[in-house]
């Protein structure tokens, strides 16, 4: 079978190319200063040693569950910086003791009793897409620790083309989901950078957002009932197209990060897949600017599928401009009438801020084009970690959301806090840049970048003090802690000081009532 890395992103067999490699060291080289690097070689499993398994299976479970080496390896990590910087340093001493694949409900149930009698940490895992610590096992505190992979459950089971809505199991990765959908004109049109790999179940533990930058953007607001099973039963919510009757159910497991149970399947919306798109490139000297273009853009009611700011650094490190002026991808797309006006409306407001569309002379090949050039780099951006880690450039992200009134003082002082953190733990050079991901009518969603060149020997604790400079000053300002990337074991210094603590305590009661013996995924949301 085609097999994952064990220390990055993607297939075995999906590597950057000998052009992209050069490339990114002419970009990279320079920038810090260095004629040539010398790269560590990626791990390969023959060099790997993993602890023995602390726990065994009984019989009734062993057809299901794995000790293998590339398993337990695999399911180890997920795919963030640190992750990648253990990885390339072998370091795979805290793997799962064991990996299940479960076919059934009942095998789950199953697993949940035979962790819970021997004080097993269970945890789920979908596509190990998390970039904020949310699938490696806890490192104490248990006898040993499972990791319960949800790939058999991949399936669309059942269609509703009346009300468009279709059941699907929590274990199917974006890509398939979208292949199952295709035959019948539809799709669910929920695509984030991760949609390949990752799973719907994942989607909806870690509340995910796809690219859209308005309506079809959260899950929160796709699903139309969850079903879960956790230690104590399952928990399923009536199908329904919206209801106000108490508490709704799907909004403890929303966000939940496999700390109730496990996601075995979810009705949720779906569309049909548009026949009418209209997309332009616009230029903003002023990022400032182009901000306000998109507040007036998102206060007007447009709903653009694509509303991306790109602050002029980045744009000129994707091969998109000079680094004089922030760009704007701005897109439309319905399956039922025509987008161009929409679209015209639009520019009328980025008109009225100074933006300048790009010629559409200059635009003709979408892909080739500034907006295009820019696509083309996000998207192979998850593979830059091979490159970039084995040379000891620290790299990652941070998204964060905060309201229009707050944006000016907010943007300036975490860019400024960021630079000043590069800068003081490594020692030399640092690039950090921002762009919008979501817009909302109050606020938008700002997405940071942040490099610089680090020591193989301390880029962990040197990442640590950067992200938790970088996280401070979002939480003292009054940012959220995360956006869309989920809470993790990398967020929850931050989170445990966003959310009330009453809160925290009464959904600590709820966890002790689902999940009894504390085996679901330790450390998430609370405890």
């Amino acid at each position: 079978m085609r097999r994952r890395k064990i220390y990055g992103w993607g297939y075995e067999d999906e590597i950057l190319t000998a052009e992209e490699n050069q490339e990114l060291e002419a970009k990279w080289g320079p920038y810090f200063g260095v004629d040539q690097f010398e790269p560590r070689p990626a791990p390969t499993l023959d060099e790997i040693e993993l602890r023995k398994p602390r726990v065994t299976p009984p019989g009734s479970l062993s057809s299901i569950c794995s000790t293998e080496l590339y398993d337990r390896a695999f399911h180890s990590y997920g795919t963030s910086l640190r992750d990648s910087i253990r990885a390339f340093q072998r370091d795979f001493t805290n793997p799962p003791d064991v990996v299940a694949y479960p076919n059934t409900e009942n095998d789950i149930h199953a697993l949940m009793d035979w962790c819970g009698d021997e004080s097993i940490a269970l945890t789920p895992f979908g596509g190990g897409t998390s970039v904020v610590d949310g699938v490696e096992p806890p490192k104490d505190g248990y006898k040993g620790s499972l990791s319960l992979d949800m790939a058999n459950f991949n399936k669309v089971v059942e269609i509703d083309e009346t009300s468009l809505a279709a059941r699907i199991q929590g274990g199917i990765k974006g890509l398939d989901l979208e292949a199952q959908l295709k035959p019948h004109g539809l799709t669910m049109r929920h695509y984030m950078q991760s949609y390949a790999l990752s799973t719907f179940g994942g989607w909806i533990a870690t509340r995910s957002s796809g690219h859209f930058a308005t309506v079809y953007t959260h899950i929160d607001d796709m699903v139309e009932n969850i079903r879960t099973v956790t230690p104590e039963g399952v928990i399923e919510s009536r199908r329904l197209p919206g209801s106000g009757a108490g508490p709704s159910p799907d909004r403890m497991i929303l966000g939940s990060e496999g700390s109730l149970g496990i996601i075995t399947e979810a009705w949720t919306r779906v569309h049909r897949r548009p026949t009418h798109r209209a997309s332009a490139s616009v230029l903003f000297d002023d990022f400032y600017t182009a901000a306000e273009a998109v507040r007036t853009i998102s206060q007007a009611g447009l709903h653009p599928a694509n509303c991306r700011v790109v602050d002029e650094t980045e744009t000129q490190v994707a091969g998109a401009g000079d680094g004089t002026q922030s760009m704007l991808a701005l897109s439309f797309e319905s399956a039922h009438h025509p987008v161009d006006h929409w679209l015209t409306l639009a520019l009328e407001c980025c008109a009225d801020h100074g933006g300048h569309p790009i010629p559409e002379a200059d635009e003709t090949a979408r892909r080739g084009g500034a907006a295009g050039k820019y696509r083309n780099y996000f998207i192979r951006l998850p593979f830059h970690r091979d490159f970039m880690t084995p040379r000891a450039i620290l790299g990652e992200t941070f998204e964060t959301a905060i309201t229009w009134d707050r944006l000016p003082e907010f943007h300036a002082k975490v860019v400024a806090e960021t630079e000043a953190a590069v800068r003081d733990v490594t020692g030399g050079k640092a690039y950090v840049t921002c762009r919008f991901t979501h817009i909302y009518p109050d606020g938008p969603a700002p997405y940071f970048t942040w490099r610089g060149l680090g020591r193989w020997d301390s880029m962990l604790d040197q990442h640590a003090e950067i992200r938790k400079r970088a996280g401070d000053i979002v939480n003292e300002l009054g940012g959220t802690v995360t956006h869309h990337h989920a809470v993790g074991r990398l967020h929850r210094p931050w989170y445990d000081q966003q959310r009330p603590d009453l809160f925290a305590d009464a959904y600590t009661a709820a966890k002790q009532r689902l999940d009894p013996n504390g085996i679901m995924n330790p450390g998430m949301i609370v405890g």
